[in-house]
C-alpha cells in the first residue's frame, strides 16, 4: 500500500517524534557529497533547538502534522481509563513508558498519563516515575496548546482537569486556626 506525501508548509506547526512540537520556519537546499537535499528547518522555541530533516526522509523520521482537535479529544478519553496492569519490572515498564514518550503518538503518550496519574492528592509517586509522567503530559500538552491556542502550562491543567488529577495538596496554605476548634459541652 502506498503511504500519502505528507505535505508541509512553512510557518505551520509539526511534531517531531523525541522533540515535541516544533514549527516550520524555512525549507533550504544543502548540498551534501555531490547532492542537493532540500531540508525542512524545524525550530523548537522551548528547547531553542532548531532541527533540519531531509525533505525525503520527514516521513520515515516520524515528523507529522499536529493531530485534529477530534484526535486529541479520543486521546485524553483513553487517558482516563483504568491504569493498564503490567506484571513486569519496573526498569522494564519505564523503558516502554520511555518509548511510548518518544513516539510523538498522542494516543501512546495518554496511555503513560493514564498509567502513571495520581489517583489522589496525597498520592506519592517514586521520582523516575513522576519524570516521565510529567514528560509525556508535556508532549500532549504542546500539542493541545498549539490546536487551542493557549500556553503549555495552562493546556497541562486543562488535561489534568479533564482526567480529574487530583491537585498537589500545599502544606504551606493550610493554616491552623486555634479559635475553630470545637469546644467540648
Amino acid at each position: 500500500m502506498p503511504s500519502k506525501k505528507l505535505d508541509f508548509k512553512t510557518g505551520q506547526y509539526v511534531v517531531y517524534p523525541t522533540q515535541g512540537v516544533g514549527k516550520l520556519v524555512r525549507t533550504e537546499e544543502q548540498v551534501i557529497g555531490n547532492q542537493k537535499i532540500k531540508m525542512l528547518v524545524i525550530e523548537f522555541e522551548k528547547s531553542r533547538m532548531t532541527l533540519r530533516v531531509p525533505l525525503e526522509r520527514a516521513e520515515v523520521s516520524g515528523l507529522r502534522p499536529l493531530i485534529s482537535s477530534k484526535k486529541m479529544d479520543e486521546a485524553i478519553a483513553s487517558a482516563k481509563g483504568k491504569a493498564g496492569t503490567k506484571r513486569m519490572i519496573w526498569a522494564r515498564r519505564a523503558a516502554q513508558y520511555e518509548e511510548n514518550i518518544n513516539s510523538g503518538d498522542p494516543m501512546k503518550l495518554a496511555e503513560v498519563v493514564r498509567d502513571l496519574q495520581r489517583r489522589t492528592a496525597t498520592d506519592t509517586m517514586p521520582f523516575s516515575a513522576r519524570r516521565l509522567y510529567l514528560r509525556a503530559l508535556e508532549r500532549m500538552a504542546q500539542e493541545f496548546a498549539v490546536l487551542h491556542k493557549i500556553e503549555v502550562e495552562e493546556a497541562s491543567e486543562k488535561i489534568e482537569d479533564i482526567l480529574g488529577i487530583p491537585k498537589e495538596i500545599d502544606l504551606n496554605a493550610i493554616e491552623e486556626d486555634e479559635d475553630e476548634i470545637p469546644e467540648d459541652e
